[in-house]
């Protein structure tokens, strides 16, 4: 039984660079979900089986940050790690992040096994 991911971001480039890195891992991967801002994310966890969310921070309609802290409010930060991929480089906000309880930062753009290491971390 594989992985479902869900993958928030609102560039489509960035969206399809996070999938084809998933897909040449060597991870078991059942399902990709897609938002293009935290308020599709936020449906997508609603209606589907999700098993990690990666997430930009600045987004159109409802931003990174604040589909955090809606996923704390649900107590979901428990049970779905939250990777946040993000050029934003403050050390204030990323430990911010971190208090809130995603489970890793990478920085845009990613190198494909910096990330492929920190997802196989997360879910094994």
């Amino acid at each position: 039984m594989g992985y479902n991911v869900l993958i928030v971001d609102n560039s489509v480039i960035i969206r399809k660079m996070v999938a084809k890195t998933l897909g040449i891992s060597d991870l078991d991967i059942s399902g990709y979900y897609y938002a293009e801002n935290g308020k599709q994310a936020l449906e997508q966890l609603d209606e589907n089986w999700i098993d990690i969310v990666f997430a930009d921070i600045n987004m159109p309609v409802m931003n990174g940050i604040e589909m955090i802290e809606e996923m704390n409010k649900k107590d979901l930060l428990t049970t779905i790690p939250v990777v946040v991929i993000s050029t934003e480089r403050s050390r204030d906000r990323i430990d911010h992040l971190k208090s809130m309880g995603i489970r890793a930062y990478l920085q845009k753009p990613f190198v494909p096994e910096e990330f492929a290491r920190v997802v196989k971390e997360l879910l094994q």
